[in-house]
Order: structure tokens, then C-alpha cells, then sequence
């Protein structure tokens, strides 16, 4: 059965996510990419006012294309995971970084500031970014246009299609999935 979740994602409903649970998630998520988040980091440790709020909120890892006519936003797949773990962890700590949608593994040090602060990693399918896009309602871009795809935009999803791989209580679907099915090998 597939959980309806909608931003933003207070710690109530992060403790609600165990890994393995697939959801549908609905609400106003942000895109970025590492060039993004670098600013991120670098404007917050500066102490400047950043361009969206991260509290309880969400960023889908992709650099989506442009948009079609009759289309909200171009194809979206995510973008690899890791390339964000130097981020990742600060933004949790001290923004109130809860979501995070990517594909692929996390380091320990992102799933130690997920378990610390608590916050959750989806996972998307990697590959099927047309048809994630046809759950993008409304699209603009918020912050640094001048990176082209990796601008920080704002997204009005619908029942986008995820997966929790690693829980706030630090479950990781990749570690427990293999081992199940070692388990059923023998």
C-alpha cells in the first residue's frame, strides 16, 4: 500500500516513513544540483538570508529540462546521490533540511545528520524522468538561473512516486534489500 504524503515534511511524518515504504508525495518540493547546494552552504555560512526556506522542506537532486508546450517542467530524473554528500549533512543540521529525493547511496555522514535531526531519503527512478515530470504541476525558478538546469526551482508536485531507501532511524533499503535477498539465495 502507498502512503499520500505532502509537504512540507514536519518531523511527525518523517518518523510515519520507514524504509521500503512507498509513497506518493504531494506538495511544494526545490530542485538542486552540487553547484546549487554549494551556494547553499556558502550563502548560509555567511549568514546571508537564503533564497527559499529549508525548514521541513524537500530538494529533489535534478537538473531538469525545459519545458514542452502544455508542460509544466521538461523531463526530471534524478541525478546521483553522492555528489550532494558534502551538503547534505550541513543543510540538515542547520537549515531543517527533512526530504531529500536523489537515486543511489548516501554516506554515513548524511545518514548521521538524518538520524541526529531527523530526515529521510527518497529514492527515484532513475531513467524515468518524462514520466516524473508529468507529476510537476507548476515550476519556476526561485534562485541561480545562472546555472541553467541546476538553478534552484520551485515545484508543485502531484502524487509523485518515491521510496523511502534510508529512514530517519537509519534503515537503508540498499543495505537491507541485498541482505534479504542473500538471505533467500541460501
Amino acid at each position: 500500500m502507498k502512503k499520500h504524503i505532502s509537504t512540507p515534511l514536519t518531523l511527525d511524518k518523517v518518523k510515519d516513513l520507514h524504509s521500503g515504504d512507498e509513497v506518493l508525495l504531494s506538495g511544494v518540493i526545490y530542485t538542486s544540483r552540487d553547484a546549487g547546494h554549494k551556494r547553499l552552504v556558502e550563502a548560509h555560512q555567511k549568514g546571508e538570508k537564503l533564497p527559499v526556506d529549508l525548514k521541513d522542506a524537500t530538494i529533489y537532486f535534478v537538473g531538469p529540462t525545459p519545458a514542452k508546450p502544455g508542460q509544466a517542467l521538461g523531463s526530471c530524473g534524478p541525478t546521483t546521490s553522492y555528489r550532494m554528500d558534502a551538503y547534505s549533512p550541513y543543510l540538515i543540521r542547520n537549515c531543517g533540511l527533512t526530504g531529500m529525493i536523489g537515486k543511489g547511496k548516501r554516506n554515513e555522514q548524511v545518514i548521521d545528520a538524518m538520524k541526529e535531526c531527523g530526515a529521510v531519503y527518497f529514492g527515484a527512478i532513475g531513467g524515468a524522468g518524462a514520466l516524473l515530470s508529468q507529476c510537476v504541476v507548476k515550476a519556476e525558478i526561485v534562485a541561480y538561473e545562472d546555472l541553467g538546469a541546476e538553478a534552484l526551482h520551485r515545484l508543485e508536485v502531484k502524487d509523485m512516486p518515491l521510496t523511502v531507501v534510508i529512514d530517519c532511524y537509519g534503515e537503508n533499503l540498499y543495505k537491507t534489500g541485498v541482505e534479504n535477498y542473500l538471505k533467500t539465495k541460501k
